[in-house]
């Protein structure tokens, strides 16, 4: 049998080849020490069945954002993934985040290798939330909120068009399923529907990805091939991620939208493709121009229509159309009996605000099922499953607005542990904009480094003094 791939990411050489010796014998493990040595593996276009990583990662190693971007990489890449999280002592909250943002799984560190083996394997059997639905009508937009039936109204009338659409939103918000809609209720809809995510692939193989290549036309290039504006016809091309495309492909992108014309890779031969573009990102492609990473000229291009699609905080009771509408789903391809949520988990749900969006929510209802298939689940179950979110962390929210909310919520709060959670947020987001540098770090807050280091620890921040030493500094004991 075809061993289960594993990516091993740890900063801890031990660790590493601990790991990959401990499990070598039933996965082919492939490891890295950093997230860009990670990332450099993906972009070769291998595409792991699982993945462990730790959260704490260089260049700031005390900290667990490299680790959450790592979670969004693999997502991006290989977005069947299962992604399973170490976690040391205290790591509770960092822990369940990484849950949000797509982990399937926990794991707490020293762990046994026999009860590794076993998680792994749990993880493997459970269904992707990401995986293609089988069947168009899974694929809908479901919601009654304003948003999503402006959402769905705007589908309605640019569905039709022939030009491009740019699709915006956040990380698992949905914006294939939008692309989808958009073919699906146009005439191109008996044609083929093409989904290429730009950041997935290995900047080189991007042109040959799309265009085709002739024979002969590369090291490798062994017969020629078709490539997606071609196999497209007349259909749709899908372009995920457009902001991660390299800028010397972005010129002959445009060229295809301005006149339909391209060229396989060697040939001289003038190809016209019929295939509709619609792209989208979750980042901001308007900023990207004005730093000169993006054309400005593509950009007009592709955003002739704009749909942009809202967070799932922003759409009230539709977090509970959607829990109704997957639990079934998630049942059945879990092989188990629905779960159902009491009053109180209702409540909680709703309240929510879901930072994963979407994808969050399904990960959630794969967890639930796989625990409590069959059974009621209340708040307390469901809290487990949940990212704390610190108050104040969403810069766009009105704090007002975000303390009301909590208030009325019902759920017992604690004024001490709200701002000690904001001032834990301030601090390590004046550490990682420092790379680690403490008195960069004090001087970012307005305070003096023996404030800093003596908040740090009131924080529980312990090992944040073995960030990068100031100038002039040995390494802090």
């Amino acid at each position: 049998m075809k061993k289960a791939s594993l990516l091993v990411v740890d900063d801890d050489p031990l660790i590493v080849e601990s790991l990959a010796y401990a499990l070598g014998e039933d996965h082919d493990v492939v490891h890295a020490m950093d997230r860009e040595s990670a990332v450099r593996e993906l972009r070769k276009g291998w595409r792991p069945d699982l993945a462990l990583i730790d959260l704490g990662l260089p260049p700031v190693a005390h900290l667990p954002n490299e680790g959450f971007k790592l979670i969004g990489d693999l997502l991006a890449h290989a977005p069947g993934v299962r992604i399973l999280v170490l976690t040391g002592q205290n790591e509770e909250s960092n822990a369940r985040r990484a849950r949000a943002l797509g982990a399937v799984e926990l794991v707490p560190k020293p762990c046994d290798p026999n009860y590794l083996r076993t998680v792994l394997a749990r993880a493997l059997a459970t269904p992707s939330p990401d995986r293609p639905d089988d069947d168009g009508q899974a694929r809908r937009i479901i919601g009654e909120s304003p948003p999503i039936l402006k959402l769905r109204s705007q589908i309605d009338l640019y569905a039709t068009s022939a030009f491009p659409a740019l699709i915006e939103g956040e990380s698992g918000s949905g914006k294939e399923r939008v692309a989808w809609s958009l073919h699906h209720l146009s005439p191109r809809a008996r044609h083929p529907f093409l989904a290429l995510n730009c950041a997935a692939i290995s900047p080189s193989l991007v042109e040959p990805t799309l265009f085709g290549y002739a024979k002969g036309a590369f090291t490798g290039a062994q017969t020629a091939r078709t490539g997606y504006f071609e196999d497209a016809g007349d259909g749709t091309l899908f372009l995920d991620e457009i902001g991660e495309l390299p800028v010397d492909l972005q010129a002959k992108l445009l060229r295809v939208l301005e006149n339909g014309e391209y060229q396989r890779v060697g040939e001289t031969q003038t190809r016209v493709s019929g295939a509709r573009i619609v792209a989208a990102t979750n980042r901001d492609l308007r900023a990207a121009v004005r730093e000169g990473r993006f054309r400005a000229d593509l950009f007009h291009r592709l955003s002739v229509f704009t749909l942009q699609v809202p967070p799932l905080r922003e759409l009230g009771e539709d977090k509970l159309r959607l829990l109704d509408y997957y639990v079934p789903l998630v049942a059945i391809k879990s092989g188990t009996q629905p779960i159902v949520l009491d009053g109180g988990a209702r409540a909680r749900w709703l309240g929510y605000e879901f930072p994963g969006n979407v994808r969050e929510l399904r990960n959630v209802l794969i967890r639930l099922t796989a625990k409590f298939g069959g059974h009621t689940v209340g708040e307390a179950e469901l809290e487990a499953e949940l990212a704390p979110v610190a108050p104040g962390a969403a810069s766009n929210d009105d704090p007002a607005a975000k303390a009301r909310a909590e208030l009325a919520s019902g759920r017992p709060f604690s004024l001490d542990a709200a701002l000690k959670a904001v001032e834990a947020a301030y601090l390590d987001a004046a550490i990682e904009v420092a790379q680690g540098n403490m008195s960069q770090a004090a001087k970012l807050l307005g305070v003096s480094r023996s404030t800093l280091y003596s908040r740090l620890e009131a924080a529980g921040r312990a090992g944040a003094k073995l960030g990068s030493p100031d100038p002039g500094e040995g390494r802090q004991p």
